[in-house]
């Protein structure tokens, strides 16, 4: 029976007040988020970790000062061996986080140090941006190089329409709506929010698919719900700094929802896990402004985590990834971007093959 290693990518947190600067450093000095000359992007890095790491602590404050996000990761990787071992696998699951501890490196040590047939790498982000899955990629392979690493590897580039993630967010969403329905007698519809992290318009304008994947998710989980005329918007969260970021914001539809007298259920659509944008920037901050502007009813649905359906889901893509032809597989073993989306991995991809060969990627 072949091993594999299946490497679970994620964005990682500070496990105490004392790694908050050193996690936001790692984070901004990273050059899918700053471009630039690595000097500058160096300097930029200390200079924004320095500001920003005494309200970040104020925010993992809230969260007993820590991110619970590794301690999540973590249940879902057992459980997502555990779908595999009942699936006839004997398949490890690694965890790489992009910014704090365990980094990618450290993944990569434990990955060769279990000697396995395959490698599948599965970021734990649905819908692909080059500053998310596409950074984690990107170090993984460098890591690997350094470290020596010859399995046979396979990329899972993107999911965002995949069948078992779909499931458990249109579960999730329906039993928000449930909750709202039966509190909120009298008052107009309720409105459902799919929330998801934001991205500076520039990185979308220059061929980032991601805001398109997000819309893609939205879309998939309605008709999943099949909700008759259902009130729903797909909105943006976490806008940092002054450039122009992809909308309409999510806080934005919060006070929309309050002059209309409207109950929400706020939908975290982009993330799979709880971590201070859930746990702190939805339903503390959010929650806050949407009693200050007036909101009947505010309900945040849970992240899907272990929701069985996901994992098996994710179960699915590891194995669809090893039938791959090596390139990077999405959940269809296809494109599902646009053409205009140019930074779509699987895209570079073959790009990046017919370079080798001195051809092109028709």
């Amino acid at each position: 029976m072949a091993r594999i290693a299946v490497v679970l990518f994620n964005l990682g947190g500070p496990d105490s007040p004392e790694a908050v600067r050193p996690f936001l450093f790692n984070l901004f000095n990273d050059p899918a988020i700053i471009e630039g000359p690595s000097l500058t992007r160096w300097v930029l890095a200390r200079l924004i970790s320095w500001r920003r790491a005494p309200i970040a602590r104020e925010i993992y404050g809230h969260l007993g000062g820590r991110s619970p996000l590794l301690e999540q990761t973590e249940g879902q990787a057992r459980a997502l061996e555990k779908a595999l071992s009942e699936r006839g696998h004997d398949a490890r699951c690694l965890i790489a986080m992009r910014y704090w501890k365990p980094l990618t490196r450290e993944a990569v040590k434990a990955a060769k140090a279990w000697n396995p047939d395959q490698v599948v790498l599965l970021p734990l982000y649905p819908q692909f941006s080059g500053t998310t899955s596409g950074s984690s990629l990107n170090q993984w392979t460098v890591e690997a190089e350094k470290a020596g690493l010859t399995a046979q590897t396979h990329t899972v580039c993107c999911y965002a329409t995949e069948v078992g993630l779909i499931t458990a967010l249109a579960e999730r969403t329906l039993g928000g709506l449930e909750q709202v329905r039966e509190s909120t007698v009298g008052l107009p519809a309720p409105r459902v929010l799919f929330s998801a992290h934001g991205l500076p318009r520039k990185v979308v304008d220059a061929g980032d698919p991601y805001q398109s994947h997000v819309e893609a998710t939205v879309n998939a989980v309605v008709a999943a719900m099949a909700v008759e005329g259902l009130d729903y918007q797909v909105c943006y969260q976490s806008r940092v700094g002054p450039l122009e970021w992809i909308g309409p914001s999510t806080e934005d539809e919060i006070a929309k929802a309050g002059r209309e007298g409207r109950p929400l259920v706020v939908v975290p659509v982009a993330f799979v896990s709880e971590h201070s944008e859930t746990l702190v920037e939805l339903d503390i901050e959010y929650g806050e402004l949407a009693e200050e502007r007036g909101v009947p009813k505010y309900v945040r649905v849970p992240t899907v985590r272990e929701h069985p359906a996901f994992i098996g889901g994710l179960a699915g893509l590891v194995e669809r990834a090893m039938r791959s032809d090596g390139r990077p597989c999405s959940h269809l073993n296809r494109r599902v971007c646009e053409g205009r989306w140019g930074r779509c991995l699987h895209l570079s991809s073959r790009k990046a093959e017919a370079q080798s060969r001195g051809g092109d990627t028709k």
